[in-house]
């Protein structure tokens, strides 16, 4: 995927939702909004060591109060940054609109704060609509992003 261009209108909330740039979840209901998402479940240690340690976060959050929806970011503050853990529940009626929020808002940020930068994203294929209509384009001209999940047992084929 490439950058954005253009951002479309800003999208919006339903009614009694919660868009929080300060609240950083507990490890625990992260590593269930993820698993919601069909991630993997992680070591919440690992998952605290990862939100401690990026840039910044933002949280959505339902009327009751529970995570809904989450991305954060990293950046090497000059050249690159990374969106992560783009997630929201599959079980909200509203789930392309709370992508649609994350992402909107999260390049909105960048934009401000890191402009030039390029920008990756680590998201399910849910996350895709949300993604194009923010100017986001799959595999141009060929190019493949890889990721290795460190640890786990590579098989050779012989």
């Amino acid at each position: 995927m490439i950058p954005f261009r253009s951002q479309p209108t800003a999208p919006r909330l339903p009614e009694g939702y919660a868009l929080l740039t300060d609240d950083r979840p507990e490890p625990s209901e992260l590593n269930e909004l993820l698993v919601s998402c069909g991630e993997n479940r992680r070591s919440e240690t690992r998952l605290l060591q990862g939100l401690k340690r990026s840039a910044w976060h933002l949280s959505v959050r339902d009327p009751s109060g529970h995570l809904v929806g989450f991305v954060r970011a990293t950046s090497d503050q000059a050249l690159n940054a990374n969106l992560w853990d783009l997630a929201a529940s599959p079980a909200e009626h509203g789930q392309q609109i709370v992508l649609s929020v994350l992402v909107h808002t999260a390049l909105a940020r960048l934009k401000k704060e890191l402009s030039g930068c390029s920008i990756s994203v680590a998201a399910a294929p849910e996350a895709l609509q949300a993604l194009q209509r923010h100017g986001f384009l799959v595999d141009p001209g060929g190019i493949r992003a890889m990721g290795l999940a460190l640890g786990a047992p590579v098989s050779r084929v012989e």
